[in-house]
């Protein structure tokens, strides 16, 4: 059985994907600081341990597979490009938590380390952070490889552009281009039909910048046609995920429900969710919004883990 590590797990995306393509596995532990977000994780998985609210700060286990998202706002442009040196303080600086964590496993180290982070990591005030992860993960033997993958590009009608790096410890080099991509399903699967008055947008502020056609990139606010653009950890907000348009000059925001779904968890997933954030009546429920912002989509992990397990012969993973 595989064994897997989930630093800054959320809600646990990581593990969906696992359990919607049918491969049983062991979460040897799961590590996040966010109190919200572990209820959800445990409400998800509720058939399994129990987990409490940790930081990553100083973990160490030994999994077959980690991954890790480490916090991305100091990384955004959104988050002011704050950066993550070491030793700086900032969220994002926690990602070198994940490379002390393997250092201190010794000898054995995962055969798989999987780090997602936003595309601005790569940009040429963030770069010498990511160039020196991988010179870490190349110290302690992996081999690493890195793509900025499209959610749209996996069935979700969602443009979310995200950098993974898969690093690989019997020194082969992961192929992104041979990925199981699936084409964007229609946005209208993933729609509620609701036109509820506390997702109707009716600041001025909001009105304003839909449709803005000069705005920067927080200055504007687009109608979603065929897909939105990356869910983010607020709707009422600008920039956000765009807004639906209800005809007769009215738009509404998008539910917790859709952008759960957009991520490509099922309503399964959500209505467990919902049960322990149930938020407040005629308020949208912030709790549930930023959790979808905060996480990967599911159906790109999917995708990823098929093709490792191809890779991967028997007699390479330990029977637990």
């Amino acid at each position: 059985m595989i064994q897997i590590l989930e630093l800054f797990g959320g809600v646990g995306s990581p593990r969906a994907a696992f359990r919607n393509i049918g491969v049983p596995i062991k979460a040897i532990d799961y590590v996040e600081i966010d109190e919200k977000a572990v209820r959800s994780y445990n409400a998800i998985f509720k058939k399994d341990l129990r987990y409490k609210t940790q930081s990553v700060v100083g973990w160490n286990l030994k999994p077959d597979i980690l991954i890790h998202g480490s916090p991305c706002q100091d990384f955004s442009i959104a988050g002011h490009q704050k950066g993550a040196d070491e030793g700086s303080e900032t969220r994002s600086s926690l990602m070198w938590e994940t490379i002390h964590i393997i250092q201190q496993m010794g000898i054995w180290k995962p055969k798989i380390v999987i780090w997602e982070n936003v595309k601005n990591v790569l940009s040429k005030y963030m770069r010498h952070n990511f160039n020196r992860y991988l010179e870490e993960m190349q110290s302690m033997g992996y081999t690493s490889d890195f793509e900025i993958l499209n959610a749209m590009d996996f069935g979700l009608p969602q443009s979310r552009e995200r950098v993974f790096t898969v690093s690989c410890l019997d020194g082969t080099l992961f192929n992104f281009g041979t990925l199981e991509r699936e084409p964007m399903k229609k946005i209208s699967e993933f729609l509620e039909d609701t036109q509820e008055e506390k997702y109707i947008v009716s600041q001025p502020s909001m009105i304003k910048r839909i449709e803005c056609k000069n705005g920067s990139f927080g200055g504007r606010v687009q109608v979603i046609k065929d897909y939105c653009t990356t869910i983010t950890t607020k709707q009422m907000r600008c920039p956000n995920s765009g807004v639906i348009d209800l005809g007769n000059g009215k738009y509404r925001y998008l539910t917790e429900r859709e952008c759960w779904r957009l991520q490509g968890y099922s309503d399964e997933d959500f209505e467990a969710v919902l049960k322990v954030h149930p938020g407040k009546e005629g308020k949208l429920n912030g709790a549930l919004y930023k959790q979808a912002g905060n996480s990967i989509p599911v159906p790109i992990f999917e995708s990823m883990f098929k093709q490792i397990l191809q890779s991967w012969s028997s007699d390479k993973l330990e029977v637990i």
